[in-house]
């Protein structure tokens, strides 16, 4: 039988991430559905780091990761991890991980893991946005305006998580205009947990897929939007800075520098609520009208 999870509580999705070693470097990680057809792509980049975490020392953290999305996923199939060791250094260990369905890869991607180490420190200052206690969160917002929102919308937004959403630009669906090339968005745990690096990052690396590629659509939301367009992330990229509390709120400050050839090109900073940036991130993703028949 296959094991479809519903992620409600954030308990819920830190069973999910934590995929189950059935070899030696080797994986079974299980699904849920965030409203989509295929598996959410922050579900299995989360997935992978964690799996690749499991194989270093224990006292590596990731530093960096990059990914790619072969195949959609399928929700109802587990998915196999195979972990391979690349190199472990006197400083950083390389991994790589193969998700596989039905003995076809899915996903890859490496990751690089370093021990704790001193050296000089800057960083960008976090941009001046209004506060999350004076912005509406997804909830917030479904609940209120649920019955005037366009099917795919409302469809997206019904979906219970475990993750509060509050972004500093709301779109109006029904009067729909351009947008800027840029988002800020609030978030924070329902509930909290211990705090773990090692899951943390990978908790952190699920919610960056969030938010981030429908900002691309912003520029050309007088015509673009969720309804009329064939949406996926085709690469991610993930940089660690610095240690962080999971249960605080924090800002994913996004722009989108680019699109064109049916891609979107964006780009992220996750800051904690008192300005220390803890990640960076990159995704390119598929951006394709929806022809009319």
């Amino acid at each position: 039988m296959i094991k479809l999870i519903s992620v409600i509580h954030i308990n819920e999705l830190i069973d999910l991430l934590q995929v189950e070693k059935i070899d030696t470097n080797l994986y079974k990680g299980y699904n849920q559905s965030i409203g989509s057809p295929h598996i959410f792509g922050g579900q299995v980049l989360a997935q992978g780091l964690y799996a690749m975490s499991q194989s270093v020392p224990e006292d590596r953290y990731c530093n960096s990761i990059q990914s790619y999305f072969i195949l959609p996923g399928q929700l109802d199939k587990p998915i196999i991890f195979e972990v391979e060791n690349i190199r472990d250094g006197g400083s950083f260990s390389v991994r790589r991980v193969l998700a596989k369905q039905n003995g076809k890869v899915i996903f890859f991607m490496s990751g690089s893991f370093q021990i704790r180490e001193d050296g000089y420190e800057h960083q960008f200052e976090m941009p001046d946005v209004p506060h999350y206690s004076d912005l509406t969160s997804w909830d917030e917002l479904f609940e209120k305006y649920k019955e005037f929102m366009p099917k795919p919308l409302r469809e997206f937004l019904s979906i219970e998580r475990p993750i509060i959403f509050k972004p500093s630009i709301i779109t109006n669906p029904m009067e729909p205009d351009k947008m800027p090339p840029y988002q800020n968005v609030w978030f924070k745990l329902k509930g909290e947990t211990k705090n773990d690096i090692k899951l943390n990052q990978c908790i952190i690396a699920y919610i960056s897929d969030y938010n981030i590629l429908a900002t691309a659509l912003q520029p050309n939301a007088d015509k673009a939007h969720m309804g009329n367009m064939q949406m996926a992330t085709l690469d991610h990229s993930m940089w660690f800075f610095r240690d962080f509390d999971i249960n605080q709120w924090m800002l994913f400050a996004i722009d989108t520098p680019s699109a064109h050839n049916a891609r979107g090109f964006t780009r992220g900073n996750i800051f904690t609520e008192k300005g220390e940036l803890i990640a960076s991130i990159t995704q390119e993703g598929l951006l394709r009208p929806i022809k009319k028949k």
